[in-house]
């Protein structure tokens, strides 16, 4: 798998990244070990989790698996903080004190002295910013972190924070930011895709496949083994389950039927060959699911696909 850079900075990450949101609730111990090595044996080195996945079961069965199924030195390891459902609910915090100990908490889980990315999971009003990013500077000091970045900041969070790191000598620059972008979420090339761009991020878009809607899967109902059935993401999912979604996946399928590809190869290699994109992170439930998007490597899309998906889903 071709290796890309993280924004301006030296990482290289794989141009696909592995998404661990449902390890440790619906994707147990076995399917994840099978994951981890259909990944790494196609070349994949980003692992992305974070500490409010499963309140710390994603991060914990990574940990598990390190040094067992592939070695520290072959991967790159990124988690977030900032989010967290110890009381039940939702929870956001990015005060400097609890995004350290959510970091230390987090390396305890992965049974690892440092990760390679570290992300602050969402922007909250309830902390100054500069707070928020001080707790990323001791992270990169005190050797708990390589890189840094950000993650689900509008444009004008992402400019206003990526300028503050810069502002200053000592300061760690931003890395990258996590977002979400498909062919059915778009609006961060308003805003986000231009700040990034000019201040040097690397772009990692959440869900490229439309939280799974892309795939087609939801064309004649809903699945009883799918996410939209899920408690967990019955919601996440329904949003795009309306008539401009529709119209998109029936596009995408169009496409695919000309090209002889599927539905998802089509819409994650126009997510992943978009202008400042370094690597969509791609989850899935079993290994089974995976590996269809493993299999896109060497996939292009011609310019005129391009452009007619780009002409039903753009805003």
């Amino acid at each position: 798998m071709q290796q890309r850079s993280l924004g301006s900075t030296g990482l290289k990450v794989s141009r696909l990244g592995l998404g661990t949101m449902t390890w440790g609730r619906d994707t147990d111990e076995h399917e994840a070990r099978d994951q981890l090595i259909a990944f790494t044996e196609q070349g994949g080195t980003l692992i992305d989790t974070a500490a409010g996945y499963g309140d710390g079961a994603s991060e914990d069965l990574i940990g598990t698996l390190i040094g067992d199924v592939v070695g520290r030195d072959d991967i790159v390891l990124a988690t977030k903080a900032g989010i967290s459902r110890r009381t039940g609910e939702r929870v956001t915090d990015t005060s400097r004190g609890h995004l350290l100990t959510s970091l230390d908490a987090s390396l305890k889980r992965l049974r690892v002295d440092h990760v390679d990315l570290w992300q602050v999971h969402v922007w909250t009003d309830g902390t100054p910013l500069e707070e928020t990013l001080a707790a990323l500077d001791y992270a990169i000091t005190s050797g708990r972190a390589s890189y840094v970045g950000i993650s689900n900041y509008s444009g004008w969070q992402t400019a206003q924070a990526a300028t503050w790191q810069r502002a200053v000598p000592g300061r760690t620059p931003l890395a990258s930011t996590q977002v979400e972008y498909s062919l059915l979420a778009r609006s961060i090339e308003h805003e986000v895709l231009p700040a990034a761009a000019a201040l040097g991020l690397g772009v990692l878009p959440w869900s490229p496949l439309g939280r799974g809607v892309l795939t087609g899967k939801y064309r004649g109902g809903t699945p009883s083994d799918s996410r939209a059935a899920s408690p967990h993401f019955a919601s996440f999912v329904n949003s795009y389950l309306d008539e401009r979604g529709r119209g998109i996946v029936e596009s995408v399928v169009r496409a695919a039927e000309g090209l002889g590809w599927s539905p998802l190869e089509v819409a994650l290699v126009w997510v992943r060959d978009r202008p400042g994109v370094t690597a969509p992170i791609v989850g899935a439930r079993t290994a089974a699911q995976l590996v269809p998007a493993l299999g896109v490597e060497d996939l292009v899309l011609p310019q005129e696909i391009i452009d007619a998906l780009d002409d039903v889903s753009g805003d």
